[in-house]
């Protein structure tokens, strides 16, 4: 494909997310129904499509219009690119700029410069302060491809050569002792003997500082109350060197755990609710609660355009069954930690007071926030301990 095949690609898989079509699926349509495209085709249409994404609004009016195709022409505009180079009609090429799509568009001004929905910017700036604008512009960008070294088989330094011997060039993160940056070569992760031999994870570098600022003790048992995809598991498998219990309420989620953990070398258990509850109490509890995502939305650009208050309303409430019905899991002089992707504080620090007026048996004991980086995501850690 030439490079402005790949920028019609976008602009029409662009027009089937405003149709209501969830990213994902519209760029697994599209691969499929386009056989043509090489690995490098299919990428680059992705990155043009979530660059838009992550820039919905100033795209809209830097190209004069909300259709995929004047997105493209506002994407173009903001990278510095005149989008008459590749809007020629050669070949798969757009066609060329009409008068009016050339006279269009005018510099995003307010909360179009900083992509952010207007109803969500009064809580933004409540919960970050001086910090809002430098963190929504954050948002705008892509994020840093990172990972984990799984220091139960191999030291940071060393994993660091294995990579480069596979193509894989990083830099050591300073957010944690087990994060690097990859530099160059993230295609080649998926394929390499590090990643396939468990020697490293995908994990972004605030989610790992989490894991490093977990309580430095001995606990007979932990629990990962959210699991997931098992990242956090695998992590504290790795870091206090024992088994770890996995659960979550959606148990189709953990599908990829026992694979991941027999790479790495790691000792996890998928559990039911009743055998969760059957093996209590646990020396440490970790809820990675359902959130907003707000301070990944690098990676996830679509929830910053999907989350209305009534829906972060309903996450704030789960969020609270959550913590207590965790609570009752940890073992007296046990610790309970609660994590979000989030930077909004009516997910984070207000839900730790919300929990200790209703729970007067425990106190705060840490309490972290990353801001989204050039290290990693936004992030959140509160640890509480049990009286």
């Amino acid at each position: 494909m030439t490079p402005g095949a790949r920028v019609a690609a976008a602009a029409a898989i662009l027009d089937t997310i405003r149709e209501g079509t969830p990213a994902e699926m519209a760029l697994t349509r599209w691969a499929r129904a386009s056989r043509f495209a090489g690995s490098k085709d299919r990428a680059a249409v992705r990155d043009h499509v979530f660059d838009a994404l992550r820039r919905w609004r100033s795209c809209a009016v830097l190209g004069g219009g909300e259709s995929g195709r004047a997105r493209m022409i506002g994407l173009l505009r903001g990278e510095g690119t005149d989008p008459a180079t590749l809007f020629t009609g050669d070949g798969h090429a757009p066609a060329p700029l009409s008068p009016a799509e050339d006279a269009a568009g005018a510099p995003p001004q307010g909360l179009d410069a900083l992509d952010l929905p207007d109803w969500l910017w009064p809580l933004w700036q409540d919960s970050l302060g001086e910090a809002a604008e430098a963190c929504a512009e954050t948002l705008r960008h892509r994020a840093p491809v990172m990972l984990r070294v799984n220091t139960a088989r191999m030291p940071r330094e060393a994993a660091r050569q294995a990579l480069a011997d596979a193509g894989i060039v990083t830099v050591e993160a300073a957010i944690a002792p087990t994060a690097l940056i990859v530099t160059e070569g993230a295609r080649r992760i998926a394929q390499s003997a590090p990643f396939l031999e468990g020697l490293v994870e995908l994990q972004d570098g605030a989610s790992q500082a989490s894991i490093c600022e977990l309580p430095d003790v001995t606990v007979e048992k932990i629990l990962d109350f959210c699991a997931g995809g098992g990242g956090k598991a695998l992590a504290m498998a790795a870091r206090f060197g024992r088994a770890v219990t996995a659960h979550d309420a959606a148990p189709d989620r953990m599908k990829d755990i026992p694979a991941r953990a027999a790479r790495a070398g790691a000792r996890i258990a998928r559990a039911d609710m009743a055998a969760v509850q059957a093996a209590a109490p646990y020396g440490l509890v970790l809820t990675d609660v359902p959130c907003s995502g707000s301070g990944a939305w690098r990676r996830a650009p679509e929830g910053k355009w999907a989350l209305t208050a009534a829906r972060l309303a309903d996450l704030t409430a789960s969020q609270d069954a959550i913590l207590d019905r965790a609570a009752g899991l940890v073992a007296p002089q046990g610790w309970l930690a609660y994590t979000t992707c989030s930077v909004l504080d009516c997910e984070n620090r207000d839900r730790i007071d919300a929990f200790l007026n209703r729970h007067p048996g425990w106190s705060l004991s840490r309490d972290c926030r990353w801001l989204p980086g050039p290290e990693g995501d936004g992030f959140y850690l509160s640890v509480l301990a049990r009286h």
